[in-house]
């Protein structure tokens, strides 16, 4: 794909301006530290929530349908901030129609989707990514740059995880036919960081599911995977609703030293050698910067700079969690396609 070296700006749309969690502004916000995208139209099947995108952001061009923002067209990037299951279908629809496409994280429900979403993008030649604005997370940083060291030298276990004990809610993210499943949505963010972290190719994915407590929603209670690598790394992550105990967000443990870090909150304990003498520090969280997504994403649509979170490696992502849900069901391992 080119760079639009001619363009100084992005224009770009909101589909979905959902309630929940204020994403749209969010993604708003981010992008205005770029300084060089311009939201020009927002799309929700909601027209309350058309309006309330026209209240926040004054002059932006309003619609009720993808299909009406097409046809109106004068836009460079769609930002995708809609349930689940619909990520695929409304990418697919905006990369045919020639546009930039970036998906709200989880990508979309399976690997299938997620080739789809690829070779659509491909033929039309026009870039797709997902917001996986978390590998810019402080802990996430951090951590990456202790093991990039070498302080704890090759890590072969990675154990991190998410959740409590509580009723999930109950609205579509509880629902597994248009959420994915309890792994889909923070277990993403945690599948993607295991795999920034963790060099070489998956071997295999076993998963193990819970559902015991909470009958009326469809999400599993819990979902663990385990991610075998090829290096013989293996990663346990872990999303769960019905854990009156928890464990430390993050326990990694490498051949010369380890990271634990209990709450994802400020510092993190390593333990290394040095010299061959044993040595212990905390590490304090790098400042989060969760705008260098959209710094990149500007970089590579303006002067050609590589995509940061490629579709590829997002389509990674889906593919573990899909194979984690499959071994659950089948109750053996599973491989994991496109490794």
């Amino acid at each position: 794909m080119r760079a639009q070296e001619t363009k100084k700006t992005i224009r770009s749309a909101f589909i979905g301006y959902g309630a929940a969690f204020n994403m749209g502004k969010y993604h708003h916000d981010l992008m205005s530290k770029a300084g060089t995208f311009e939201l020009v139209a927002a799309c929700d099947v909601d027209r309350a929530r058309v309006e309330a995108a026209k209240q926040d952001f004054p002059g932006i061009r309003g619609f009720a349908s993808p299909s009406s923002l097409l046809r109106w067209g004068e836009f460079d990037l769609a930002v995708i901030i809609t349930p689940h299951n619909t990520h695929a279908r409304l990418a697919v629809q905006f990369l045919n129609a020639g546009k930039h496409v970036i998906v709200e994280k989880p990508m979309c429900i399976s690997a299938k989707e997620a080739t789809d979403m690829i070779q659509a993008a491909k033929k039309a030649g026009v870039m797709l990514s997902t917001f996986h604005n978390r590998r810019w997370d402080g802990d996430h940083l951090a951590m990456k740059d202790v093991i990039a060291k070498g302080l704890i030298g090759e890590p072969f276990r990675l154990e991190v995880g998410g959740g409590g004990y509580g009723h999930p809610g109950r609205w579509w993210r509880s629902d597994k036919r248009i959420s994915g499943g309890c792994l889909y949505d923070w277990g993403a963010h945690l599948v993607d960081w295991v795999l920034q972290l963790t060099p070489g190719k998956v071997k295999s994915v076993t998963g193990f599911s819970q559902k015991r407590v909470w009958h009326d929603v469809t999400n599993e209670d819990e979902l663990q995977a385990l991610i075998l690598f090829e290096s013989g790394a293996v990663a346990d992550v872990q999303v769960s609703h019905i854990q009156k105990i928890g464990r430390p967000r993050w326990r990694i443990l490498g051949e010369k030293g380890g990271i634990l870090d209990p709450d994802g909150r400020e510092s993190f304990r390593v333990v290394t050698d040095v010299q061959g003498i044993p040595a212990e520090m905390q590490v304090k969280h790098y400042p989060g910067r969760h705008e260098k997504f959209y710094q990149n994403i500007s970089d590579h649509l303006l002067k050609g700079k590589p995509l940061a979170v490629t579709p590829e490696s997002a389509r990674r992502v889906i593919a573990v969690i899909e194979a984690a849900g499959k071994s659950a069901q089948l109750g053996r391992a599973v491989p994991v396609p496109y490794e």
